[in-house]
């Protein structure tokens, strides 16, 4: 076994040779061992940071959050058309708590599927439900002839569970082109299928999930210009919710949708996220875990001068009263709460002073290696809400940094200019270096972290971590 230190964002964690290995294992060996060797770690955006993520569809299976991305990788000449969209394989990663994630790997790849077109990499959005004990993992592909229609076709692949191994069906679902497959089951045990192709289309399944039970219907009442696609579609206090990524400018923003029914008519509500020039694509899942609403979504962080390669994130989500959604500002802190005796990777913070506060890559020919963050004058501060001191035990902190001339930073809990809990002193030198300090001890329970420069000299800081 290969052991795997992603940069930020992910846990720690042993990934066992071989893309396929759960096959080679008994599907119950395989969550046990995948979840016994999960070590702890802080959940920040993007929360896969090893590879290139996008197109999240989160689903809660038990007392566990898992994640059922496509997943970019870079184009060659001889792999995919260069300069757009290539995506050969899916992986699924899981959470008990949104903090710490395991990569259970490859559950289904274009070359296990033979009616896909493998020159065309087009392993898009996909989905995953449970249905009467089974687990039923929808992914769009192209056809490589005509025997299941021109373009996108729906496949299907079923598993006992969630992680796999899946059994891929051996031709996609009739009557269906298109794309961004989403499965919405209603109270009644009812399954719907949304997907689109220019429009976004739904239809009733069959109770086998394999077959369309009624003939696709276009969702009308939707924007007429822009495209529209990857709709997700959930239900609270008896609203059914429809959301899709829609370009009503230059670039994706997640709108939504409200009908009293899965199949509408729908009113179009609003935007849950506004969209970025920095990334064209966005594409969305909405859930609730532990009284909480999230919303799941993609961005470009790892590859910012190329928005074919995505990362994904999360936020949390909120309701207004009469059932519509707040607008969800995008975030680097993310969500979950980090233990105080992790690394805490600082350059994803919550919020920093005005001036004085840059992050960047730590290499940026390998920015899957992660950030830094520059302080470059006096004052300036970083603020890392929920971290988590536990029972009082933690006696000093430890920080990799380094200064050129020297610096001296201050941490503080909750706010800036409280009461301080402690000081690291960077000495002056090119290299990176590992500081500790002592620090007020008796510390117990959640606080946001605040670590503030107290010189114009400017300092590099990868992490920060508090020991016993």
């Amino acid at each position: 076994m290969d052991k795997v230190k992603p940069a930020h964002g992910v846990s720690y964690r042993y990934r066992i040779h071989g893309a396929t290995r759960h096959k080679k294992m008994k599907p119950f060996l395989t969550l046990s061992l995948a979840l016994l060797l999960a070590i702890s770690g802080s959940s920040q955006n993007p929360f896969v940071t090893d590879q290139f993520t996008a197109d999240p569809t989160a689903r809660v299976f038990g007392d566990r959050v898992y994640v059922y991305p496509s997943h970019d990788i870079p184009c060659t000449p001889t792999r995919g058309r260069v300069g757009w969209f290539c995506m050969q394989d899916y992986h699924v990663f899981s959470s008990p708590d949104l903090t710490n994630w395991t990569d259970h790997g490859v559950i289904v790849s274009q070359d296990q599927v033979s009616w896909v077109d493998t020159a065309s990499y087009s392993m898009w959005a996909p989905d995953c439900v449970m249905h009467r004990g089974k687990y039923y993992f929808y992914f769009p592909a192209r056809t490589k002839d005509t025997l299941y229609g021109k373009g996108f076709a729906i496949g299907v692949a079923i598993s006992d569970h969630p992680v796999g191994p899946f059994a891929i069906e051996p031709a996609p679902i009739r009557g269906v082109s298109g794309i961004d497959p989403n499965v919405f089951i209603d109270h009644d045990g009812q399954a719907y299928l949304y997907w689109a192709a220019k429009e976004i289309f739904v239809a009733k399944l069959k109770d086998n999930m394999l077959e369309l039970d009624t003939s696709p219907q276009v969702i009308p009442n939707l924007p007429d210009v822009g495209l529209k696609e990857g709709p997700f579609v959930f239900e609270r206090n008896g609203i059914y919710y429809l959301t899709y990524p829609h370009v009503e400018n230059k670039t994706e923003r997640l709108e939504y949708a409200i009908a009293d029914n899965p199949l509408g008519p729908f009113v179009v509500k609003g935007v849950i996220m506004k969209e970025s020039p920095e990334c064209w694509t966005n594409h969305q899942s909405i859930v609730q875990f532990k009284d909480q609403w999230y919303l799941f979504y993609h961005f470009n962080d790892l590859s910012p001068d190329f928005d074919k390669n995505r990362s994904i994130r999360i936020d949390k989500l909120f309701f207004n009263a009469d059932g519509t959604i707040q607008e969800v500002t995008p975030t680097l802190r993310g969500v979950g709460i980090t233990p105080a005796n992790s690394s805490i990777q600082i350059d994803r913070y919550s919020q920093i002073s005005d001036q004085g506060v840059h992050p960047e890559f730590l290499d940026s020919t390998n920015r899957f290696a992660g950030w830094k963050i520059q302080l470059s004058r006096a004052n300036a501060w970083i603020r890392y809400n929920d971290v988590d001191f536990g029972k009082g035990l933690l006696q000093s902190v430890r920080v990799s940094g380094r200064s050129e001339s020297g610096g001296k930073l201050s941490i503080y809990l909750d706010q800036r200019n409280g009461p301080e809990i402690g000081q690291i002193t960077i000495p002056a030198g090119k290299d990176w270096a590992t500081l500790e300090a002592q620090i007020k001890t008796g510390i117990t329970g959640i606080h946001h972290l605040i670590i503030q420069s107290l010189g114009n000299n400017t300092i590099e800081l990868d992490w920060i971590q508090f020991q016993e």
